[in-house]
């Protein structure tokens, strides 16, 4: 559990990082858009070639929001739920993600570090955590601590969202939702 002093230290810290001073594209911005009306509300459906998600929340329309997704070979696709919610996560990388890139995760191997949440953690402000058949997929919808991949392939699978947007997301969309991944 992170007590106040060490979240306003991180909070401090991430404020003063060139990183937030990017601004992302602004077609990239959560917006309301028309849906076939064949899409129920009450569902997610992502788009990863366009880095777009996008919750049906009413007959025919939806919110937009772009997103960063998984690069070539670690994409994921097909249907899922979300099974569990999260603010401000912890996160520890996978083992594979440890064992494809020693360098970068080091401080994970051969211990059970686990990244406390807060503004420094890659998960980012909110998590959504993608389930299928009853089973958590080592996936998730998630905030993130580097803005400019959104609308890019680079993650390690799951699916990055500004913030401030993946906020706005979180508390419109129930354990239980389907997500749709083309």
């Amino acid at each position: 559990m992170m007590n106040r002093r060490t979240f306003l230290a991180a909070a401090a810290t991430t404020l003063a990082t060139p990183a937030l001073a990017f601004e992302v594209d602004p077609i990239f911005k959560p917006q309301r858009v028309a849906m076939s009306a064949a899409s129920a509300p009450g569902q997610i459906l992502i788009l990863p070639r366009a880095h777009f998600l996008y919750y049906i929340d009413q007959p025919g329309s939806a919110m937009r929001y772009g997103v960063g997704f998984g690069k070539a070979g670690q994409a994921i696709s097909g249907e899922f739920y979300v099974g569990g919610k999260k603010e401000w996560p912890t996160w520890r990388p996978t083992d594979a993600m440890i064992e494809r890139d020693p360098g970068h995760y080091g401080k994970f191997k051969d211990n059970d570090y686990v990244q406390p949440g807060g503004p420094g953690n890659p998960l980012g402000a909110r998590a959504l955590y993608l389930y299928r058949d009853g089973r958590y997929t080592f996936n998730a919808i998630h905030g993130t601590t580097a803005p400019e991949s959104i609308g890019r392939s680079v993650s390690n699978g799951c699916v990055r969202m500004i913030n401030e947007h993946v906020m706005d997301l979180y508390p419109r969309v129930p354990v239980g939702t389907k997500v749709t991944v083309l």
